[in-house]
């Protein structure tokens, strides 16, 4: 029975003559290690890997993405991304594709008075690209929550301010793929009115609770802030920064973007 020769149909031609500019696997879960100068963050990954497929041929081989991943030990960083997505070309013989990998990335923050320590999560997503052209691309995309305070309520309130979660989701070009995203996070984060921590004890609430009561944020404020504080950032080119405020007094956000080309 193995011996039976059995068809490629995958390969065989196809006469609509439309080419397929991606065609691959989403929403796969796979173990992932992601690398920097500061951690080894061992995760689980969302995968999306995916191929240009060219108008001749009809198929491309899908078991192929799925036995790349279990081949080894799935280890990435900034600076072996690109040669990841190489491979997988040549694996599926495809000239364009692009690896996507979204996981939670974990960071170790002391609380600000009593210092005890807890794990933030964050979540990240590693975007590698090559375009028809042989063109490379990295991208990041990284979400960072902070605490957001009204300096609207405060202004017009006799005592008190609402105030609400935020995400801020950055996504930018990366040219320096030594940079490390422990620093880039905690760059983003201190634009809110106040980070957030993983564990805190009643002097550190009452630290967090004033430091948001003197650094009131509209969303317009945070989203200016984070693409000034990015505009000149090593390692960072074309950027988006948008900032979504799940309002405590509304049942809609507020929302804000920026777009521009940093340095």
């Amino acid at each position: 029975m193995n011996n039976i020769a059995m068809p490629d149909v995958q390969s065989s031609h196809d006469s609509r003559e439309q080419r397929i500019d991606q065609v691959g696997i989403k929403a796969l879960k796979h173990p992932l290690t992601f690398i920097d100068a500061e951690n080894h963050t061992n995760t689980i990954a969302e995968c999306m890997l995916t191929v240009g497929l060219p108008a001749e041929r009809k198929g491309t081989h899908m078991s192929r993405f799925v036995a790349m991943l279990n081949e080894q030990t799935l280890q990435l960083s900034l600076a072996t991304l690109p040669d990841w997505v190489d491979a997988m070309l040549e694996r599926l013989d495809a000239k364009s594709g692009v690896a996507e990998f979204c996981f939670p990335y974990f960071i170790s923050k002391p609380a600000p008075v009593s210092g005890q320590a807890a794990l933030m999560d964050y979540e990240v997503t590693l975007r590698g690209e090559v375009d028809i052209n042989g063109q490379k691309n990295t991208r990041i995309t990284v979400l960072v929550p902070v605490t957001s305070l009204c300096p609207c309520s405060k202004e017009i309130s006799d005592y008190g301010a609402h105030n609400q979660r935020s995400h801020i989701t950055l996504s930018a070009d990366v040219t320096d793929t030594t940079l490390t995203l422990s620093h880039l996070i905690a760059q983003v984060e201190e634009q809110g009115s106040c980070p957030l921590w993983g564990l805190l004890k009643r002097p550190d609430e009452k630290h967090i609770t004033e430091r948001a009561f003197d650094q009131p944020k509209f969303v317009e404020d945070i989203v200016r802030d984070v693409a000034a504080c990015l505009k000149n950032y090593p390692g960072l080119d074309r950027f988006t920064v948008s900032v979504e405020n799940f309002e405590s007094i509304h049942n809609h956000s507020a929302w804000a973007v920026i777009e521009q080309y940093s340095g």
